[in-house]
Formats: C-alpha cells, sequence, structure tokens
C-alpha cells in the first residue's frame, strides 16, 4: 500500500515539481549574471560606444596626451569623420 490517494504523486504534480525546479535554477542563473554585468559594467568602454574623440578628450583630461598631440589626433579624426560621411 503506497499511500490512501492512490498510487502516489500523479504525473501533473511531478510535472508541476518539475517546473517549480526548472524555474527557481532559471531564476539564480538570472540573478547570478544580472550581478555580475552590474560589477564589470561600472567603467565605460569603446565597446558600450564611446567615440574615438571623446576617448581623445579622456586621455587630454587626464594628462596622457599634450596638448599639441591632442589637438593635432582630434584634427585627423575629425577629418576623417567628415570624409567618411
Amino acid at each position: 500500500m503506497m499511500s490512501w490517494y492512490g498510487n502516489g504523486l500523479g504525473t501533473l504534480a511531478l510535472v508541476g515539481m518539475g517546473a517549480v525546479w526548472l524555474i527557481l535554477l532559471g531564476l539564480i542563473v538570472w540573478l547570478i549574471v544580472r550581478l555580475l554585468t552590474r560589477i564589470s559594467g561600472d567603467k565605460p568602454s569603446s565597446a558600450m560606444g564611446e567615440s574615438a574623440v571623446e576617448i581623445l578628450d579622456q586621455r587630454l583630461s587626464s594628462g596622457e596626451l599634450g596638448v599639441q598631440v591632442w589637438q593635432a589626433q582630434r584634427a585627423a579624426l575629425v577629418a576623417a569623420q567628415r570624409d567618411g560621411e
């Protein structure tokens, strides 16, 4: 005798428990991916849509480039963008 209510859990109950576990695992994976992208996404990069001129301006402001080098490279970038359009 397995139980008072028949032959144990029905097929629908087993499918329902499987679906609950799949949803739970999916939520855990989604949460981990969401947290990891939030942690690694703090700094904008060229992959996130920064233009070359913006990167050049940032390098000037951080002191990586001198004003003369910055002016020459910016003029070349602006001319290339204008010719490309």
